[in-house]
C-alpha cells in the first residue's frame, strides 16, 4: 500500500515484517476465510500451518509460531511460513489485510479506531514522518478504517510506541 513511497526492493531485502521476536507474537497477521479458501485452492502452499479460529462468527486462522524458536534468546527472529527465499509466497488473495498495510496498524484507542505507524520498520523509519502521513491521510486512511469497520476482528488493542497517523 506504501509502495509509492517505499521502494520495493528495501521491503524485499529487509524482510522484518515477516519474521517474528516473542515479543512481537501479538502482530502475527489474521487470515480471513477468503485468505484461507484461497490458500487451500493453491497446492504449492502448506494451509496446515494455519489454525482455523471462530471468532463473533467469521472464520479466521493464525499460525503458530511459539514452538518455532529454537533458543531462548529474545531477539530471536522465527519468519512467516510462508516466507520464501525470493519473498512472500502469498498472491494478494492469499495475503493477509495485515499483510497488505504493513507498516500501517488499526488500533483501538479508548473507543476510536485511528491509522498508526509500526514503530520497528527500517525501511519507513527513513522517511519523515510528515512525508508518510500525508500520503496515508491522501491516498489510504479512509479506506482502510472504512475496512476495518466492517472486519472489527482485525483491529489490534493501541500500543502507546505506535504514532498516529
Amino acid at each position: 500500500m506504501l509502495g509509492e513511497i517505499l521502494k520495493k526492493e528495501d521491503c524485499a531485502a529487509c524482510r522484518f515484517c515477516c519474521s517474528f521476536r516473542r515479543i512481537s507474537l501479538w502482530e502475527v497477521p489474521v487470515f480471513t476465510k477468503e485468505n484461507i479458501d484461497a490458500i487451500k485452492e493453491n497446492p504449492t502452499l502448506d494451509e496446515s500451518a494455519l489454525t482455523v479460529i471462530i471468532k463473533d462468527g467469521c472464520t479466521l486462522a493464525k499460525y503458530d509460531l511459539s514452538g518455532n524458536y529454537k533458543t531462548k534468546d529474545a531477539d530471536e527472529e522465527v519468519p512467516c511460513p510462508y516466507l520464501g527465499v525470493n519473498g512472500c509466497l502469498l498472491s494478494d488473495k492469499e495475503k493477509p489485510w495485515d499483510c497488505k498495510i504493513w507498516p500501517l496498524r488499526v488500533m483501538n484507542k479508548g473507543g476510536e479506531i485511528v491509522v498508526a505507524l509500526t514503530p520497528t520498520c527500517p525501511a519507513v523509519n527513513r522517511l519523515e514522518f510528515a512525508t508518510v502521513k500525508e500520503f496515508v491521510d491522501t491516498h489510504l486512511k479512509k479506506d482502510i478504517i472504512e475496512y476495518a469497520n466492517e472486519h472489527p476482528f482485525l483491529i489490534k488493542k493501541y500500543r502507546s510506541d505506535f504514532p498516529i497517523i
